[in-house]
């Protein structure tokens, strides 16, 4: 039989596997799971005194998490490409995205790396390995480092899993089945999510103004297709000096076309619901590059997210790939 275990000249960048959403995990000895951590997803590149911290979308991300990198350096390997999450972690030890959107201003949050795979490893290949062997290199890999830090495996059941997560505040579970090959770019069914709050990304397309030179709530959306699909607005969560950030981004987007494609509503909506021909008049629209990361309650039967959170901005994902998820 074949090894799993290709040749390769030095670590390359690739497109980080995803997974699938879904409303019940899968149980069964086949699967691990781990927490779905709140934070940017990033992948370690290292080939000797060479280090690269990536984003999901080639950013590059080494100088704005130094203490990450000083720490990859550190690996107990000369060539290795590990998958992970960076986390911003709050006092109690939960992750915090708002922590880590302003780190600057969060001092006392530790900012770590969570490994979750290893796709490359000393000039082999390993992205077909299965998934358990892969993760089994990890802690050598890793060492006792506090900074960059392994993903364990979740013990117990399903419900159990579902139930310890849910009290300590974490976004969601991951579901990873144990044999799974490493698909690079693809959203695959051998890695789903199930998410114990309603949360995802969307494109901010406008805003309302507030007064002369203010920002009152961001209008969001989503594509589907080609077409970016209202989804309502957001305020809360929106701290003046955030406000005053996020309105110096989008003035340069400025434009005068609405780039949402189910407006106006046919009907006045009230704060929070649609947006009808008058009210269209007050809005200011910008070029839809901007992705926030919003909290929510739930969707309505119009589609338009209840109750929504802005939690931060995201540049590791670009507007293009923003859909519905739930």
């Amino acid at each position: 039989m074949a090894s799993a275990v290709k040749p390769s000249k030095a670590p390359e960048f690739v497109t980080p596997m995803a997974a699938q959403t879904v409303k019940e995990l899968p149980a069964g000895d086949e699967w691990l799971y781990e927490p779905k951590l709140d934070g940017y997803r990033a992948l370690v590149l290292k080939d000797g005194q060479r280090l690269q911290v990536l984003s999901r979308n080639h950013k590059d991300l080494t100088r704005m998490y130094p203490k990450v990198a000083a720490a990859a350096q550190r690996l107990n390997a000369r060539q290795t490409v590990i998958d992970g999450e960076i986390v911003a972690l709050a006092e109690d030890g939960r992750p915090s995205f708002q922590a880590l959107q302003h780190r600057t201003s969060h001092p006392r949050h530790r900012i770590v790396f969570y490994a979750f795979d290893v796709l490359h490893l000393g000039g082999q290949d390993l992205m077909n390995e299965p998934l358990l062997k892969r993760r089994a290199r990890l802690p050598k890999i890793i060492g006792e480092d506090a900074t960059i830090r392994l993903s364990r495996d979740l013990p117990g059941s399903v419900a159990d899993i579902i139930r310890t997560l849910r009290a300590a505040g974490i976004e969601g579970v991951v579901a990873k089945r144990k044999r799974s090959t490493y698909q690079p770019g693809e959203r695959s069914s051998d890695w789903v999510k199930l998410k114990l709050e309603q949360q995802q990304e969307f494109v901010i397309g406008g805003y309302r103004p507030e007064g002369s030179a203010g920002l009152d709530a961001l209008l969001l959306g989503y594509y589907e297709g080609k077409k970016l699909q209202f989804a309502g607005k957001v305020r809360a969560g929106m701290i003046p000096h955030i406000r005053r950030e996020v309105l110096e981004l989008l003035k340069p987007l400025a434009t005068a076309e609405c780039p949402f494609a189910n407006l106006p509503d046919v009907s006045a909506g009230h704060w929070g619901g649609g947006i009808d021909a008058e009210q269209m008049r007050e809005m200011q629209w910008t070029k839809p590059k901007l992705v926030a990361q919003i909290r929510f309650t739930e969707w309505t039967a119009d589609h338009r997210l209840r109750h929504a959170a802005f939690l931060g901005l995201r540049f590791d994902k670009p507007a293009k790939e923003v859909h519905k998820e739930s």
